[in-house]
């Protein structure tokens, strides 16, 4: 399954997610629902899922942790904030690079409008 058929499936899996449940939960109650969702779609899905920080080859203490990691190929970072900032798209961007991952996607479900609260993010790969 590539990319954008996971991405099709993640966008409606978000839809239900918001339609169910609404705005103004905290972000570990949508990380649940939301992996119930996927998991019902048949995907293979990782939460909290452990991100090592390297730095200058060396493997740091300190790790970060993706909130939902999709088919081992697209990152999910959630937030139900007031308004996105733009530290939200650069955590992700940097999420996307110490992965290696090609395809994130952001999403902030304490909206009134789903649709422009679903930001996807592509990592310009290096090869």
């Amino acid at each position: 399954m590539t990319e954008n058929e996971i991405s099709y499936k993640i966008r409606g899996a978000i839809y239900r997610v918001y339609n169910n449940a609404g705005p103004g939960l905290l972000e570990s109650a949508y990380e649940s629902a939301l992996a119930y969702e996927l998991a019902k779609e048949n995907l293979t899905i990782r939460t909290q899922v452990g991100l090592p920080f390297v730095y200058e080859g060396i493997v740091m203490d300190n790790g970060y942790r993706v909130d939902i990691l999709v088919e081992d190929k697209v990152i999910i970072e959630i937030k139900s904030v007031e308004q996105l900032a733009e530290v939200h798209y650069k955590q992700l961007l940097t999420y996307l690079k110490l992965s290696g991952k090609k395809l994130g996607i952001l999403v902030n479900f304490n909206t009134d409008n789903i649709e422009a609260s679903i930001k996807r993010m592509v990592n310009r790969l290096e090869r």
